[in-house]
């Protein structure tokens, strides 16, 4: 599924009803049938009472059906208009003009008059502004949103929480607290961001069939890697392979103290088909991996931390750096000489990124599609300060196009910046992989499938899908709150499972 902007759903709107064709009206009337029909879907359409909220554009006007639509199943409806002392679009006033025709209270929300009282029993409806904004809500509209906020009632946004902005974060500007958001046809790119989430709540995409030509018409700039998209890229191993077709990675990870960071992306290597894996590590960390992973091959490089001369780079596949290494002045050179001399995309995570930044000369170096998984203030340290989550995705993309590498910025939504300028939002995983250890897994896991034979871009799109789907796996088995790292590389194998059986059934069809 796209993610598109605000100027290509409203382009996508005109296409189709120039090519349906279909009248403005008529789809304004297909859009709230769908909300209505989906409310009836989940007895919602049996709440004591409706207050909807229009403003005077074609979000109103799809209020304004919406009330229709209600009273036609004789549900009680209170409309509530908010004034500007000017009209409406067309369409507005089309539906206005029906429902006056219907004994539908309609108020209109006057300059200077107080706001409606809200009882308890009543679910808000918000038709304010829908994705038409640009600019923060000031004024009469900014009081009205703060009013239906602290109201404490249940509302259901339609299309966009009125005051969002449709394609960047909205902080802090007001805007509509939705417990539901009814979004037309697909994502756009403020339902992507944790930043809105208090504004958007629960997202259910209402598909109101805009004509599906029009995405062949256009570039869009942001996808969604979703389970259809892993399984495709996942392949299925050919049962007369040995180790050596899928294989040897490098691992530089761990320092004193730090080796657990070792150990998980070490395991997750493997746990994701590499065929050979080892791991280059100081003196101190070595009884720990041996004794902790038998089945990583080890290398030392240092005492208590990586320092010294790096091994011969030749034969290695690919290589993960990062995880739990320090940014000791020694290790930040063998990190220089690791980038200098090492020509193929690898994965660069946590330490790795943090020694870049102090020695910001280093991105010149990196291999061309290399992957950088950063959190958000290792971006942060990259980049700058980034007061805005849509700020942290523009530099992103800005930062991958710029030294050709993958950015992976990690979150709930985590977002892929492609060198060429496409960009994705991950839809796997949830809260319970906010917990230390979680990044180190997918370090492995990226680097496991680069060694595999994978390209950059497939390795990262199914990597990150795939680090999301284990988590939710394992949610399943120990609840959101309990589910540690480890719990996630148990559970790589369970969801190299669900991808496959996508791709059998895709397959069949």
């Amino acid at each position: 599924m796209v993610v598109l902007t605000a100027g290509q759903v409203r382009a996508w709107d005109q296409f189709t009803i120039v090519h349906e064709p279909v009248s403005s009206i008529d789809l304004m009337e297909r859009a709230a049938q769908r909300c209505v029909d989906w409310m009836e879907a989940r007895k919602i359409i049996q709440q004591e009472q409706f207050y909807i909220f229009c403003g005077k554009g074609n979000n109103g006007g799809d209020g304004l059906v919406i009330a229709r639509l209600l009273h036609e199943k004789n549900r009680p409806v209170d409309v509530f208009i908010l004034e500007f002392g000017q009209l409406g679009t067309p369409d507005f006033q089309h539906n206005l003009q029906l429902l006056h025709n219907l004994p539908v209270n309609i108020h209109f929300l006057q300059p200077g008059i107080p706001l409606p009282v809200i009882p308890e029993s009543v679910l808000i409806i918000d038709a304010l502004i829908g994705t038409g904004m640009n600019k923060p809500v000031e004024g009469r509209m900014s009081e009205l949103i703060n009013h239906l906020n602290v109201s404490g009632n249940p509302i259901i946004s339609i299309d966009l929480p009125s005051g969002l902005f449709t394609d960047e974060s909205c902080i802090p500007a007001d805007a509509i607290k939705a417990s539901i958001t009814l979004s037309f046809q697909c994502y756009k790119p403020a339902l992507m961001l944790a930043e809105n989430a208090a504004a958007f709540g629960a997202v259910h995409i209402i598909d109101i069939d805009l004509d599906p030509k029009y995405l062949n018409t256009i570039q869009t700039q942001f996808d969604l890697v979703d389970q259809q998209l892993a399984s495709s890229i996942s392949g299925i191993r050919n049962p007369f392979a040995h180790k050596g077709n899928f294989g040897h990675a490098l691992l530089l990870a761990g320092s004193k103290g730090k080796m657990g960071a070792a150990i998980l992306a070490a395991k997750a290597v493997l746990r994701s088909g590499a065929g050979l894996l080892s791991c280059l590590v100081p003196q101190q960390g070595i009884s720990i991996l041996q004794s902790s992973f038998p089945e990583a091959m080890v290398i030392v490089a240092g005492d208590e931390y990586l320092s010294g001369v790096l091994p011969c780079l030749d034969g290695y596949k690919t290589i993960g750096c990062g995880p739990g290494i320090g940014t000791n002045e020694n290790t930040a050179a063998l990190i220089d000489e690791l980038i200098t001399n090492y020509h193929q995309p690898m994965v660069l995570d946590a330490d790795a990124i943090n020694i870049i930044s102090l020695h910001p000369e280093m991105l010149h170096k990196i291999p061309p599609f290399s992957i950088i998984t950063p959190h958000p203030k290792e971006f942060e340290r990259l980049v700058g300060s980034c007061p805005r989550e849509s700020d942290r995705l523009k530099k992103a993309m800005e930062l991958a196009r710029k030294y050709q590498v993958i950015v992976v910025l990690k979150g709930h939504r985590s977002f892929i910046a492609m060198p060429g300028g496409k960009a994705w939002f991950n839809t796997s995983g949830n809260a319970s992989m906010a917990k230390g250890g979680s990044g180190d897994v997918l370090t492995g896991i990226l680097t496991g499938l680069l060694a595999r034979g994978y390209s950059p871009e497939q390795s990262v799109l199914l990597g990150v899908f795939l680090h999301g789907l284990a988590g939710e796996l394992a949610s399943e088995e120990y609840g959101m709150e309990s589910v540690l790292a480890s719990d996630i590389i148990q559970n790589i194998g369970k969801a190299f499972i669900k991808l496959s059986l996508v791709n059998s059934v895709n397959h069949a069809s």
